[in-house]
């Protein structure tokens, strides 16, 4: 232990056991739990100083802790750079987000990311699956080698496999136990609705995804992974899983023309003012909507039968590596098949998830149709 940590379990100790007895349990509880990778990790007490990678954990920390970035000793900038909208407001409601360390900008961690960590005292490390398989997995050796105690949880790779296990982790490593299990009770019901109402389909609509529509070259579409597995569950075919063997890739206009997909769907964020369509934290409906039909227009996309039929569509992509995914499932069960979407309300979801869970609440819109 060193000297900070000493002196901190000494301060705990001669606190009053009338003024925080929650604390002084929570401190003196070890916790343990095995991870993604099968990997035991165990803690001399709940995590209090943890480094996420990438930083868009601290969007998941926020369902499970009243104080998320009060955890953070450290996290890598993807979040502050990416997800624009969302960090300002995360930023106006914990200030202090803006002095937490920064250890690179992306998933992959960086050439002497660890020994960083270990000045920042960290007491865990949350990686990604991405993050940890990086250069061979090299940073989880690293790891190893420092004593530094890691655990790899995962929101993106494969969603409907790893989220629920992933917030089992996080609730145990944390000592919020109790929270992760009342949110999983809330995701695990909704996704079962979703599944209810997607039984005994004999076929499933054809689906173009519109990754980040606007905001690149048209059309980049999601292959195989996440989006296609969001797709998949709420009873769709994506087609660009059909032709890309990997996440994400172009598709053609000849294609999309030739595949005349029942039913278009783009994804959007902030983009920091490059364009595209706008959803998120913060965005009015009326601003999606018309970025929407802006983006659809620019990019000649008014042939496709869905379009012209009524069935355009938006959707945040910042739900691709958090829970809130499960909002996204029941939008997109709505738009594919709405005989089928009694009883789905996206928007109620988002409103429990809001009250009951979020920290930061997530406002703005998140999804939107061309046709209000």
């Amino acid at each position: 232990m060193t000297a900070r940590r000493a002196l901190l379990a000494t301060a705990a100790l001669a606190l009053p056991s009338l003024t925080m007895p929650s604390l002084a349990r929570t401190q003196a509880t070890p916790v343990a739990a095995r991870d993604l990778l099968g990997r035991d990790v165990a803690l001399p007490r709940p995590a209090r100083r943890v480094v996420c990678l990438p930083g868009r954990l601290l969007a998941v920390l926020n369902l499970l802790h009243p104080d998320p970035a009060s955890l953070l000793a450290g996290w890598s900038g993807d979040m502050r750079s990416g997800a624009v909208a969302e960090y300002a407001v995360w930023r106006a409601r914990f200030p202090a987000l803006d002095a937490v360390p920064l250890l690179g900008q992306g998933t992959v961690p960086e050439p002497g990311t660890v020994e960083r960590m270990l000045a920042l005292d960290a007491d865990l490390v949350l990686l990604s699956r991405a993050s940890a398989t990086a250069s061979g997995g090299a940073v989880l050796r690293s790891l190893d080698a420092a004593g530094l105690p890691y655990a790899v949880v995962d929101f993106f790779a494969s969603p409907l496999r790893d989220t629920l296990p992933s917030l089992r982790i996080l609730g145990t490593l944390l000592g919020r136990a109790e929270q992760a299990a009342a949110f999983t009770a809330f995701y695990a019901e909704a996704l079962s609705r979703v599944r209810d109402h997607v039984a005994g389909l004999a076929t499933l609509p054809k689906l173009m995804m519109h990754a980040h529509a606007g905001g690149t070259a048209c059309c980049n579409s999601p292959g195989q992974g996440t989006f296609n597995d969001l797709i998949r569950a709420a009873g769709g075919h994506n087609i660009g899983a059909d032709v890309l063997p990997g996440a994400v890739g172009p598709l053609t206009l000849e294609y999309l023309l030739t595949e005349d997909p029942a039913v278009y769907v783009a994804t959007g964020g902030s983009y920091n003012g490059r364009g595209g369509v706008l959803l998120g934290a913060g965005i009015a409906e009326d601003a999606a909507r018309a970025s929407l039909a802006e983006v659809i227009a620019r990019d000649r996309l008014g042939a496709l039968t869905a379009i012209r039929d009524g069935h355009a569509h938006a959707l945040w992509h910042g739900c691709n590596d958090n829970p809130s995914h499960v909002i996204a499932i029941e939008a997109l069960l709505r738009w594919l098949h709405p005989d089928r979407a009694g009883g789905i309300d996206p928007r109620s979801s988002l409103d429990t998830l809001n009250t009951r869970f979020a920290a930061v609440p997530m406002q703005g819109t998140y999804w939107v149709d061309l046709r209000g």
